[in-house]
């Protein structure tokens, strides 16, 4: 003679199960949640001297939308997260993820536009003399560019990065 388990032992194994079953779907509810919570990263950009090289996200990102032109010249003079050392004549290379590049991009030099958009993911600024004397000035030991995603027309800025540049030579 088999015994059967007594209905309430049945009972108490189905409860059992159905608590350890709606804790992993909590558990799991509660993980996505956490990590809708977490931004996704922002396309890169790279500035490059000689052998060194930094990287960073956006200032400003709105996933892609227009921040507009006020917004952009703002972002563009928020502290840079990243510092380089440049020398007088030393080439200045510039590299963007293609989502930047598809939209174009500018150098701005101190919260300024200084470049037309380019549409490449790479381009290099020639012996740029970014720390020469000035109108009788002398020379600057730090400037501050921006990497601004923007479009030919000049009408749409879609993302800013910073950098801070160094006078190696000061």
């Amino acid at each position: 003679m088999t015994s059967q388990p007594a209905p309430q032992a049945l009972s108490n194994r189905v409860s059992v199960r159905r608590r350890r079953a709606l804790a992993a779907a909590g558990a799991v509810s509660a993980g996505l949640l956490v990590l809708s919570a977490c931004d996704k990263p922002t396309p890169r950009a790279t500035v490059t001297v000689g052998k060194n090289s930094v990287s960073a996200e956006a200032k400003c990102y709105d996933d892609g939308d227009d921040l507009g032109r006020a917004k952009a010249t703002k972002c563009a003079m928020k502290k840079a997260s990243e510092t380089i050392k440049v020398s007088q004549g030393e080439t200045l290379r510039i590299g963007v993820d293609p989502k930047i590049a598809d939209d174009g991009w500018a150098l701005w030099i101190n919260g300024q536009q200084a470049t037309n958009p380019y549409k490449k993911t790479y381009y290099a600024f020639e012996g740029v003399d970014l720390f020469a004397d000035q109108q009788g000035q002398a020379a600057p030991k730090t400037l501050y560019i921006s990497i601004v995603q923007q479009n030919k027309a000049g009408t749409k800025f879609n993302g800013v990065w910073n950098f801070k540049l160094q006078n190696a030579d000061a």
